[in-house]
């Protein structure tokens, strides 16, 4: 089992921990993850982290496709790679949600799944470098010609030689695009993910690997999900304490009417504790709201409590066909500990 560190994004202030980071890669994990959402971006954290980091991968996860074009996309992996020394970087992509979308970027909601294919498309082009970029797409196309356009667009190649196998996760949720992400990307990073729900993912998967074609399966696939882990002998503190966050999403990180988080709440069995979350969050009663969040929901999505009841709730994580897992931990002991069960 390959292990990701999350560091997400920032608060009021930036503060990258350097020595979670570093502690991380002397203990073995894989990659270090870093986010956006609207405020601290999640690339330019990790070329600090490449200069002081030496092996670990670094991944976002995820770039948001409205916060860039894809060619600048492209540019800043393809860039952070090369200060990295090389094969490095997962440009992990999503596409945040509608209100982040059209309210922070200015760019319309569109239509996801096509703008998710024309980006990935483009990105790889860039990435290879066999030819000039052109690409005649359903949402997204280079050279520009819409409105506004003079028509003197030029195709071009990359001036840096990237990696031309940089490769690219997406962090997706629905049945169609995870069935998109499975024959476009290199690997998956799953939203709202427990292992018990792999068996109704599982054939998602598989089609999207038919569609690829040329023999694509798992084994040339990446599948890493997140979890929070917590060492405490109080299971049910370690429970409130992620109660705050899912209230936020499944209440606020969304319209009421286009929500993915609450729609993944509804999807793991837990509609009726969604809807009342996102009544009391946008109600603005909040605390009510955080109160709403059932502890089932929290404790199948994370590893807390005493190391024992860790190592026991972590084998359903390994059995369930999962390549990675990226946890969110504070405590140095938490590290040491998944890092044990990884080997």
């Amino acid at each position: 089992m390959k292990l990701g560190l999350s560091i997400g994004y920032s608060g009021a202030a930036l503060r990258l921990p350097v020595d979670k980071v570093q502690l991380a890669e002397r203990l073995g994990f894989d990659s270090v993850w870093t986010a956006e959402a609207y405020g601290s971006d999640a690339i330019t954290p990790l070329a600090y982290l490449a200069a002081v980091t030496t092996r670990i991968r670094l991944g976002t996860g995820i770039m948001q496709l409205a916060a860039r074009t894809p060619a600048a996309a492209a540019m800043a992996a393809g860039t952070v790679d090369a200060l990295a020394g090389g094969g490095r970087v997962i440009a992990g992509l999503g596409v945040s949600g509608p209100q982040i979308v059209e309210g922070w970027y200015g760019q319309p909601w569109g239509k996801p799944y096509w703008r998710i294919r024309d980006y990935v498309a483009i990105m790889r082009k860039v990435f290879e470098r066999k030819e000039p970029v052109s690409h005649a797409g359903k949402e997204i196309s280079l050279p520009y010609t819409g409105p506004g356009a003079l028509g003197v667009g030029k195709p071009l190649v990359s001036i840096l030689h990237m990696n031309p196998r940089l490769p690219i996760w997406l962090g997706t949720g629905t049945e169609a695009n995870v069935k998109l992400t499975a024959e476009i990307a290199d690997g998956w990073l799953p939203l709202g993910f427990v292992p018990r729900l792999m068996p109704m993912l599982r054939p998602w998967l598989e089609e999207g690997f038919r569609r690829a074609g040329r023999g694509k399966g798992v084994r040339d696939f990446e599948i890493q999900p997140r979890a929070e882990v917590i060492i405490t002998d109080d299971v049910r503190a370690a429970l409130a304490r992620q109660k705050p966050r899912v209230a936020l999403y499944v209440g606020g990180m969304g319209h009421r009417d286009k929500n993915f988080h609450k729609e993944m709440m509804v999807r793991r069995g837990f509609g009726e504790a969604a809807q009342k979350i996102q009544e009391l969050f946008l109600a603005k009663r909040k605390e009510e709201a955080v109160a709403a969040v059932p502890d089932e929901f929290c404790d199948e999505m994370s590893l807390v409590g005493p190391v024992a009841r860790i190592r026991e709730r972590y084998r359903a994580w390994a059995d369930s066909g999962i390549t990675g897992l990226t946890i969110v931990a504070d405590q140095p002991e938490a590290m040491e500990l998944m890092a044990n069960l990884a080997r």
